[in-house]
């Protein structure tokens, strides 16, 4: 007889702000985890990247390479390399431990606003303003990418990846889905520009952020519109969208100053955020706790649950 499994307890959400980090990097443009969030990188305007410990509040390395602000950076797996893009159009793969370029991936025509490894950090796949995604292989000498996608009409804003997927966003207003094994492509219209998109956690869902302050899930597999999330303010900035550690609640940047998180199910509104005056550039969620990054003007704050020492 099996027993049935204990139901998961119920999902906080991160309330109290437990770190405030001053990067000194001007803008800040990223803020991401790394692949088990006890790190985080930095991207700033001033071209460099930097790797904290955000829970401890302390800031270990900057790395300095690019020619131009750094607009979003990625860990790999085993927090051994850093691949990062920039607005000087380049793709950078770093050596963590040295703080050295190991390579630099020129290609594209603009400036490169997002950069995801795959699961063995063997290939980095960029999107540009260019309008392309571009996936390069990182362990070969080869200066060309071993494949380009350019089926979008428009900048590509935000790639995500799953074990056999690439999912890309797009100015065109199109979400696109490429399966790596099937050699197919889906495409999902949204209308207005996509700013942000990610997988759930469960593979079964895509989230997408767009112009229109407006946050939409859609079915993976058939496109089909799952839930509609409204109240944060997203007209002119690209900004991230997110679901906590549980796939219980979305979230969004807004240029109010506030994060909000809504039920994914019911669609309430659960939580509204006061983080800052301007902008909020960046968000990234802790793999797997209720833990919160959160990037502002030239600054990054934690925050964690209410019940949180």
């Amino acid at each position: 007889m099996a027993f049935p499994r204990p139901r998961p307890a119920r999902a906080e959400l991160p309330r109290q702000r437990v770190q405030t980090l001053q990067c000194g990097q001007g803008a800040v443009r990223a803020a991401r985890f790394n692949a088990d969030g006890n790190y985080c990188l930095t991207c700033g305007s001033d071209k460099t990247l930097k790797l904290w410990n955000p829970h401890k509040g302390t800031a270990l390395r900057t790395y300095q390479g690019h020619g131009y602000e750094v607009l979003d950076a990625a860990g790999s797996f085993d927090n051994s390399q850093i691949c990062s893009g920039g607005a000087d159009k380049a793709v950078a793969l770093w050596d963590v431990t040295t703080g050295q370029v190991v390579r630099k991936y020129r290609g594209h025509a603009g400036k490169v606003n997002c950069v995801q490894f795959n699961e063995e950090a063997t290939v980095i796949v960029s999107g540009s303003i260019d309008s392309t995604v571009r996936c390069w292989d990182c362990r070969s000498r080869r200066p060309d990418p071993i494949q380009v996608l350019d089926e979008a009409k428009d900048g590509i804003s935000s790639v995500k990846l799953s074990a056999h997927e690439i999912l890309t966003g797009s100015v065109d207003g199109r979400v696109r889905r490429y399966d790596l094994r099937t050699g197919q492509l889906c495409s999902d219209y949204i209308g207005s520009p996509i700013t942000s998109v990610c997988f759930s956690k469960d593979g079964q869902c895509v989230l997408a952020a767009s112009l229109d302050s407006t946050l939409r899930l859609l079915d993976k597999d058939t496109g089909e519109l799952l839930g509609e999330y409204t109240g944060h303010r997203s007209t002119t900035y690209r900004l991230d969208c997110v679901l906590n550690e549980q796939d219980t609640h979305v979230g969004c940047a807004s240029e109010d100053g506030h994060v909000y998180f809504w039920d994914l199910v019911e669609g309430s509104l659960a939580l509204s955020l006061p983080v800052g005056q301007g902008v909020v550039q960046s968000l990234a969620f802790h793999p797997r706790l209720p833990c919160l990054l959160v990037a502002t003007q030239g600054q990054v704050t934690l925050w964690r649950e209410d019940t949180f020492q």
